[in-house]
């Protein structure tokens, strides 16, 4: 009997498992998995529970992956929903819920396409499924725990789809072949504090900071390469915490966003934000204190056998040949990319994050002949 991805969905939506709690999900899904046969193993750390499944021999000669996680984003408000946030609720051709789009339905249909693949053809090779309980938070023991852990084992993927959703309004439409880079950057402006009224007996940090973020902001970084679109420089916060209008503060703070492509590194543009930072902090007489966090680098996955695996699935099963995008924030593929080939794919996306959020049913089935396809069309 094929495996519903719906009703495992829902089971993974009952499941609260809100970063870095894991609520049950993982441990169903070690169920739901070993009793297809998949060897599966926790590899916890610091807490951050994972799950390892590989269906096959260690060391085959090609594996597929799926990789994905189950840690939901907190519900907010629960009185603005209209549902119970873990309920699991069907209602108007949807599943609501927490986690229903990003992405239990991507696990759900992923883990269903599976157990129903090595079921019914079992194929000359491994399929692992790479789920992890720490996508949602730092990211720091989850997905880059799973791979330390596979590197150090022996175990390996020959190629990987990340199940997180990619399509912005219509199934099929879009598919992510890389990420943009993602750094934040905070400043802190410390000048001299003094009276408003004799400001030539401080240093005002105010201004420093303003001008700063406006020559950041102002800057343009590159136009766009081959296959990404221009980068970004987004300042986030600007703030004194001083509630007097006639003290001069002492220190002022502010951080900016950058999402980058392929034209940057991490290292190039943090040497030119602490070069800016330098250039105006001995314009104004002030000191600028810089602490920089990259959280990925930009990666590209070029055109080639994998993507075009995925997209003759999608285009088969939806009749659209989606987009070969790296648009959208970070995601684990970030990591993934260091072991081998990845791409990702997975449903529409509008309602990730938000109050009351909700899959389309169909599209949970549909997905899942997606991935059915491709693992077909894989082990050919």
């Amino acid at each position: 009997m094929p495996t519903d991805p719906v009703a495992l969905t829902a089971d993974l939506i009952r499941c609260p498992s809100v970063t870095p709690e894991e609520g049950g999900a993982l441990v169903l899904l070690e169920k739901v998995l070993g009793r297809a046969g998949f060897t599966c193993i926790r590899v916890d750390r610091n807490g951050t529970s994972n799950l390892f499944a590989r269906w096959g021999h260690r060391g085959a000669n090609r594996s597929f992956g799926f990789n994905g996680h189950t840690d939901v984003v907190p519900v907010g408000d629960a009185a603005a929903w209209s549902v119970p946030p873990f309920g699991a609720v069907e209602k108007d051709g949807m599943l609501w819920g927490r986690g229903a789009t990003d992405m239990k339905s991507g696990v759900a249909a992923f883990a269903a396409a599976a157990i129903d693949f090595v079921t019914e053809t079992p194929p000359d090779g491994a399929v692992i499924l790479a789920i992890t309980g720490d996508e949602e938070g730092d990211a720091t023991d989850g997905t880059v725990a799973l791979l330390d852990w596979m590197r150090e084992t022996g175990e390996a993927m020959t190629d990987c789809l990340v199940g997180e959703p990619t399509c912005p309004d219509r199934m099929g439409e879009m598919m992510k072949i890389g990420r943009r880079g993602s750094l934040n950057a905070w400043f802190e402006v410390t000048g001299v504090q003094g009276h408003s009224a004799y400001p030539h007996r401080a240093k005002n940090p105010v201004p420093a900071l303003a001008r700063l973020m406006d020559r950041l902001a102002s800057h343009d970084l590159d136009h766009g390469t081959d296959h990404f679109q221009a980068s970004t420089v987004v300042p986030v916060t600007m703030d004194t915490g001083n509630p007097a209008t006639n003290v001069i503060p002492a220190q002022c703070r502010g951080a900016v966003n950058i999402r980058f492509s392929d034209a940057h590194s991490g290292d190039s543009l943090s040497a030119w934000l602490r070069q800016e930072a330098a250039g105006i902090a001995e314009t104004f007489g002030v000191s600028v204190d810089v602490r920089i966090k990259v959280s990925g680098e930009s990666f590209l996955t070029p055109p080639g056998p994998l993507s075009n695996l995925v997209a003759t699935a999608v285009r088969a099963e939806t009749g659209i040949a989606p987009e070969l995008s790296t648009s959208g924030g970070t995601s684990d593929a970030r990591f993934v990319k260091d072991h081998c080939p990845v791409v990702e794919f997975g449903l529409v996306g509008k309602t990730m994050h938000a109050v009351d959020e909700r899959v389309e049913i169909a599209q949970i089935r549909q997905l899942k002949e997606i991935y059915g396809r491709i693992l077909r069309d894989y082990f050919a």
